[in-house]
């Protein structure tokens, strides 16, 4: 019965694992979700005309799959339109989604880390006010 027991929660987890959030990193560029869904890259050189018309920016991998950072707001993205980042944290597949709970930026041949919960959190009580 109880090999039956450990073989069922095997399985069980095997089966159930994908649906649910796991943890880990994507890689790309930002870029603006009407661009990616256009199929066009952000224009080149008119950056600040693009940030200001997009509302919505993604994560755009090299395989062409786009994801959504839903807890960084859009000015944390939009600073960093066309470069290549890395954001780690859970990722659901179903929403294409990535919760961040790091967000990188290549520089100089080397990833620099710009953004974790723990820098707002910080920075909150630096100036003492409860973000939560």
């Amino acid at each position: 019965m109880k090999k039956n027991a450990v073989i069922l929660a095997v399985l069980f987890a095997v089966f159930l694992l994908p649906a649910w959030a796991l943890a880990e990193s994507v890689e790309g560029s930002v870029q603006g979700y009407h661009c990616v869904t256009q199929g066009k890259v952000c224009p080149v050189g008119k950056e600040d005309p693009m940030i200001s018309v997009e509302r919505v920016f993604v994560v755009l991998t090299k395989s062409g799959d786009y994801f959504f950072v839903p807890n960084l707001d859009r000015a944390i993205l939009a600073r960093h339109l066309g470069e290549v980042v890395k954001v780690s944290g859970t990722m659901n597949a179903k929403f294409k989604s990535i919760t961040a709970n790091k967000l990188e930026v290549m520089k100089g041949g080397a990833w620099k880390t710009v953004w974790t919960p723990m820098d707002v959190k910080k920075l909150g009580e630096d100036l003492g006010i409860d973000i939560s």
